[in-house]
């Protein structure tokens, strides 16, 4: 097995998309660097202090006249708005500063973003041709003509998977923190980040609050961002099975990532849509307080769900692999 997996690697390594993936990382964490500068810049510029709490304070009388005005029309919108003051006030109640600076809150705010789409897409570009791509070159006959069990050819295939997943994230993460430290700086990994934030119906519920270092914090949402990657790229890799044609399974899945980034906006009363994958991949959101995009979806939810979806992707990829005939 070892042998296998080292060979896949192998392949893995020589069609030269993990450099690929290395450069958009790297382009995309300086381009939101530079963009979070000049947001503190402008910011800084508009309120004319430098203290937060200051900040903060202007920041909910800017929301409180949204609020007020007639510029926020649907009723979601406005509980997000309400639930936003909230919390805010609630940093500044107990004197925590949301806003502070470093790699690490960088990292923070960048993994957030990330772990919904981004993520996902890159761990795409890997898994959508792990097998289709025997196929495509013809070399699948002579794979399986070797004295190994396919079920240890496909198991190999996925080890390599998840050995990728791990070696993107942590490429995230690393020039994520690198990048953004110079423009930032490399402090704040102590700084206090609060989690348990729960909101329903515009009400901030605060009773299951809990305060957490941020490189705790980083831990957990790291650990969760790797979940949610490893099962899209877990259902790419079925794709890549079934279809056995690169491009169709890369469609695919960019067409249910999209509509996934579409559908979290607009099924609030569609009750059955929270059993889609695709509703459940922000994880990182229940770590924040944000509103669930269904009424009733918490951590435990989202994660049972994507673990079934990922387990069901599994059983058919091997079921698939092991009982097709190969012209």
């Amino acid at each position: 097995m070892i042998k296998l997996v080292q060979n896949e690697l192998l392949k893995l390594v020589s069609k030269k998309k993990l450099i690929v993936i290395t450069l958009i990382i790297i382009a995309l964490i300086s381009m939101f660097t530079y963009a979070q500068l000049k947001q503190a810049e402008r910011t800084m510029e508009r309120y004319n202090t430098s203290d937060w709490r200051t900040t903060i304070e202007l920041q909910i009388a800017d929301t409180k006249d949204r609020l007020n005005s007639n510029r926020v029309t649907s009723e979601e919108r406005r509980q997000q708005l309400e639930v936003r003051i909230q919390q805010q006030q609630y940093y500044l109640d107990h004197d925590i500063n949301p806003l502070e600076p470093g790699a690490p809150s960088f990292m923070r705010g960048f993994l957030e973003s990330a772990v919904h789409m981004l993520l996902p897409l890159l761990i795409m570009i890997i898994a959508a041709d792990l097998v289709s791509s025997e196929h495509s070159l013809g070399t699948v006959k002579l794979l399986l003509t070797r004295p190994v069990k396919r079920w240890k050819i496909l198991l190999s295939k996925y080890i390599t998977l998840v050995l990728a997943v791990s070696l993107v994230l942590f490429i995230f993460g690393f020039f994520s923190f690198f990048i953004s430290g110079f423009v930032f700086g490399y402090s704040g990994w102590s700084a206090p980040v609060i989690m348990g934030f729960q909101a329903s119906d515009g009400i901030l519920h605060t009773a299951n609050v809990i305060l957490v270092s941020q490189w705790q914090y980083l831990l957990m949402a790291f650990g969760l961002a790797w979940f949610v990657t490893l099962v899209v790229g877990t259902l790419s890799f079925m794709l890549s099975v079934i279809i056995r044609s690169t491009a169709a399974g890369m469609g695919i899945m960019l067409a249910l990532l999209i509509s996934g980034t579409i559908l979290s906006g607009m099924v609030s009363d569609w009750e059955t849509a929270k059993y889609l994958f695709m509703v459940n991949m922000n994880l990182t959101q229940y770590l924040t307080g944000l509103t669930p995009p269904i009424e009733g979806m918490s951590l435990l939810f989202s994660f049972t769900v994507l673990l079934v979806w990922g387990i069901a992707a599994i059983f058919i990829s091997f079921t698939t692999f092991i009982r097709r005939d190969v012209f």
